[in-house]
C-alpha cells in the first residue's frame, strides 16, 4: 500500500467504535452482510434500455450470493428478446457482484439487475421477512397458469377513443359497449391456456373455447366490436 507523504508524518489516532454493517432482513433472519455469501433473497426489479423503447422485468432467487434462478420478461424493443435468452444461460449460478460485470447486451436487462442489486445487499428483497427464503421454482410460479408473461397493452385516439388489446386475462377478442358507447367489459381468450390444452391434445377450436372467457358486464353490452379493426 503506498501513502501520500502527509499521511505518512501523521501520529495514529484510534478508530473507536467499529461494530460493522447495520443489520438487514433477509428470509426472516437479520443479517450482517459482510461477504457476498451473506446476502439472499428473492425480489423483483424493472429496467429500461438509454432510448427507453423498451424494459424488462427480472425476477432472481439468489442463495448464499448465488443467483440460483432468473425470471426474466421483455417488452417493446424486439432486440431484447434474443438478450433475454442470453441472460437466462448467463445469470444463474453467477454470484450477485459478477452478475453486475457481466456483458448481457440489452441496458434494459443491465439496468434492471442494477435494480435488483441495490434491493438485495439494502434488505428490500421481496422475501426479506419470508422465514427461510422462497423455493427455487417461485420465480417461475409467478406466470400463473400457462407459464406466460401478464402484458397488458391499451390504445387510445382521442377521434376514435380507446381499445383494449390485451390485459391480465388474456388477448382481447372483443369489447362489449353500452348504450353511451362506454366499454363495460370485454371476450378474451389466454393465449397459455389454450396452448396448454392443444398440447395435451385438445382440438384447436375446442381449446379455444375452453381458454376464452368474459370479464365485466360484457354479456348486457348492447354493442360489441373487435378492438383492432371496428
Amino acid at each position: 500500500m503506498k501513502y501520500a507523504s502527509n499521511v505518512e508524518s501523521m501520529c495514529r489516532v484510534a478508530l473507536g467504535t467499529n461494530h460493522g454493517p447495520a443489520p438487514i432482513p433477509e428470509e426472516g433472519e437479520m443479517v450482517q452482510a459482510k461477504k457476498i455469501e451473506d446476502i439472499s433473497g428473492l425480489t423483483h426489479g424493472v429496467g429500461w434500455c438509454a432510448p427507453q423503447q423498451g424494459a424488462c422485468k427480472l425476477t432472481l432467487n439468489i442463495k448464499d450470493g448465488i443467483i440460483e434462478e432468473a425470471l426474466i420478461e421483455t417488452i417493446g424493443c424486439t432486440g431484447m428478446t434474443h438478450s433475454a435468452a442470453m441472460a437466462s444461460e448467463i445469470l444463474p449460478s453467477k454470484t450477485i457482484l459478477e452478475a453486475l460485470n457481466t456483458d448481457l447486451v440489452c441496458d434494459a436487462i443491465n439496468t434492471a439487475m442494477r435494480e435488483l442489486f441495490l434491493q438485495i445487499v439494502y434488505g428490500r428483497s421481496q422475501s426479506a421477512f419470508s422465514a427461510g427464503g422462497l423455493p427455487v421454482g417461485a420465480g417461475f410460479e409467478d406466470l400463473g397458469k400457462g407459464s406466460r408473461s401478464v402484458i397488458g397493452t391499451t390504445y387510445g385516439t382521442a377521434v376514435k377513443g380507446p381499445r383494449y388489446l390485451e390485459t391480465a386475462e388474456g388477448y382481447i377478442m372483443e369489447l362489449g359497449l353500452d348504450d353511451n358507447d362506454e366499454i363495460i367489459g370485454y371476450r378474451f381468450v389466454n393465449l397459455g391456456i389454450m396452448m396448454e390444452h392443444i398440447k395435451q391434445g385438445v382440438e384447436p377450436g375446442e381449446a379455444f373455447e375452453k381458454a376464452s372467457g368474459v370479464y365485466g358486464r360484457f354479456n348486457d353490452a348492447v354493442k360489441t366490436i373487435d378492438p383492432r379493426k371496428e
